[in-house]
């Protein structure tokens, strides 16, 4: 069975770097799975990915050295069960505010004692590299569990939510934590607000204390440049769609061209859409 590199390097203290796949592509999957990331999660919260769909970008990423991962659209038992069947590495939990939730969401992941989830399927072994038998007797030391802090409440609770065994890493998403504070939509995700700050630096605090990795989502690069110097560890930079509209954007720009009004405004509005 495939070791889970990803989980191995956040346990031993070290930085895990990645990116967001927000395109339902196999083929986007396999091509960014080869450029060098420790993983990619398929963000299936906020975009179109159905769950076949999703089997087929895991299975896209199967022949890189990238951990497939996937952010389901809310904290319930089937969608556990349905992406780790069909081969993910790694759950990205959204929006988790208290213990109960995180006791939820490793009951989910992990198999008995640990947990309740259900045997059956046959990608997941597949994705593994391994048999069926073996992937029972060793998905619980493997797959990697994510819970998002990205509320003031699961600020406010952050010591009980991330003391729960079993889980992994969290993972703060700057924009939804500013707007739970009333700082406002789009607010950049590096910001230096003050109060959203601070609450940044009580949950990376908070996870380190209970030897949970913290991590963070990154506008690019130099954003996570500044966070792994900030001590976070499991950090994503932005999403293949906003590098894919960022590039394009930046290029069509320079053209020598008299675009029309229409072409403009439809490019100025997808920049502003795509934020990570």
């Amino acid at each position: 069975m495939r070791a889970n590199h990803v989980r191995r390097r956040l346990a031993a203290g070290e930085a895990s770097v990645g990116t967001w796949l927000s395109l339902p592509s196999p083929e986007a999957a396999e091509y960014v799975s080869k450029l060098g990331f420790d993983w990619l999660v398929v963000d299936a919260e906020h975009n179109p990915v159905d769950i076949r769909t999703l089997a087929q970008m895991f299975v896209a990423m199967g022949n890189s050295a990238t951990a497939p991962m996937v952010r389901i659209p809310w904290n319930t038992p089937e969608h556990f069960k349905r992406v780790l069947d069909a081969g993910a590495w790694g759950v990205v939990v959204p929006m988790v505010n208290s213990r109960e939730q995180a006791e939820l969401a490793v009951e989910a992941t992990r198999y008995h004692p640990m947990g309740n989830r259900s045997v059956g399927g046959g990608r997941h072994a597949l994705s593994w590299e391994t048999s069926a038998s073996e992937y029972y007797g060793h998905a619980n030391d493997e797959v990697l569990l994510v819970l998002q802090i990205e509320h003031i409440a699961g600020v406010e609770r952050a010591d009980e939510i991330l003391s729960v065994p079993g889980v992994d890493a969290c993972f703060i998403g700057p924009n939804d934590l500013a707007a739970s504070m009333g700082l406002g939509l789009g607010v950049p995700l590096e910001s230096d607000d003050p109060a959203l700050t601070d609450a940044i630096r009580h949950v990376r605090e908070t996870a380190v204390a209970n030897n949970v990795a913290p991590g963070v989502h990154c506008s690019d690069a130099a954003g996570v440049n500044r966070r792994l110097g900030e001590g976070f560890r499991f950090c994503a930079m932005a999403s293949e769609l906003r590098y894919l509209l960022g590039g394009l954007k930046e290029d069509l720009g320079t053209l020598n061209w008299a675009r029309s009004q229409a072409a403009e405004l439809a490019t100025s509005d997808q920049g502003a859409l795509v934020r990570y």
